[in-house]
């Protein structure tokens, strides 16, 4: 049997990651909470004007635990879910959580409401690496950008640190940029806004 193809762009994809994953540190204390500044607002100016689905993460694998930030913003009357990654090659689906509801195992060392499913309208999106043109790196299985081409309408905001800025992203045909990264330093929008 001959071995998958495996091209150039691939390997470029695999050297950032493996190069960002020896970086990648979750913030704690001050950068934390300056990120969830930038956070806040991102979703302050991204999130339609009634009240939101906004799809979020639990952190897996050096990302930044928000876990306090969605509890203050579902104490705010937002609509909060987490993603239920699919066994095949498809977009995200996504179920509602809530601080203290019933949770089980799901795929890569998640953890997945068992709840009803809810269709986000703001994603906060976990990334591997970014660069100033919002492009974003991510772990490499595409359900992100899946997820982001099944929901055309809904806004995005990448989660990091400034530590996974990059000069630029490999960018192939299926990847979709974000409209805004917050870190721990700064909050990037698209077109320069912030």
């Amino acid at each position: 049997m001959a071995a998958p193809h495996i091209s150039p762009f691939d390997l470029d994809k695999s050297a950032l990651r493996a190069r960002l994953r020896a970086v990648r540190r979750p913030p704690h204390g001050e950068a934390l909470m300056a990120l969830e500044r930038h956070l806040e607002q991102a979703i302050d100016v991204l999130r339609p004007d009634h009240s939101p689905v906004i799809a979020a993460f639990l952190p897996i694998g050096g990302e930044p635990d928000l876990s306090a930030l969605l509890a203050r913003l579902h104490a705010q009357g937002l609509a909060i879910a987490l993603p239920d990654t699919p066994e095949c090659p498809a977009p995200l689906r996504f179920r509602r959580w809530w601080p203290g509801c019933a949770m089980r195992a799901g795929r890569f060392g998640t953890l997945v409401p068992q709840t009803m499913e809810i269709v986000p309208e703001l994603l906060i999106v976990p990334l591997l690496g970014f660069d100033a043109d919002l492009h974003r790196l991510g772990q490499g299985g595409g359900f992100y950008d899946r997820t982001l081409a099944a929901l055309p309408g809904a806004r995005s905001v990448g989660v990091g640190i400034e530590a996974l800025l990059l000069d630029s992203v490999p960018v192939g045909p299926h990847d979709i940029g974000l409209d805004a990264v917050a870190t721990e330093t700064r909050l990037r929008m698209k077109g320069g806004a912030a």
